[in-house]
């Protein structure tokens, strides 16, 4: 059964002197090893290089281009990377509009979109609150994996 693992969790399994790496890369080993399959889109691989190469200065880890992807590489050896069904567009805007989402939370509404769309229940997310209104999936936070 497919887990979609939120970029906030790939991002603290790839940074080894973060708090959370151990609790977060050990939840990805976790649910490798109980055959899980741990899976992502091609919008977590967007988010993470985003938020890898953006300076330290701008709330980034202010990586070089080769380095987010040869982390990206690591990554996707044992997280599969979704394709995005065409009808995930339509099932985002479902969700934006009956949710009323705004701002930054239509990125979640995107990955709730791609979810449904592959019959996938649960996240992997430091972030489960963000996703509370969504009650066809399930948030599981690192620490309980």
């Amino acid at each position: 059964m497919a887990i979609l693992c939120d970029t906030n969790v790939l991002l603290r399994a790839a940074q080894r002197h973060h708090p959370q790496y151990s609790v977060a890369a050990g939840a990805i080993e976790r649910l490798i090893r109980a055959n899980r399959e741990p899976v992502i889109f091609l919008q977590n691989l967007v988010e993470f290089w985003n938020v890898a190469t953006r300076p330290e200065k701008n709330n980034g880890l202010g990586w070089s281009v080769k380095g987010t992807n040869e982390e990206l590489e690591r990554l996707t050896e044992s997280i599969g990377v979704l394709p995005e069904p065409a009808r995930t567009g339509q099932l985002w805007r479902a969700l934006v509009v009956d949710h009323e989402v705004r701002g930054v939370q239509v990125h979640d509404a995107r990955l709730v979109a791609g979810m449904k769309a592959h019959g996938i229940r649960e996240i992997l997310t430091c972030n489960g609150g963000d996703f509370i209104r969504y009650a066809e999936i399930s948030a599981l936070s690192p620490d309980a994996v």
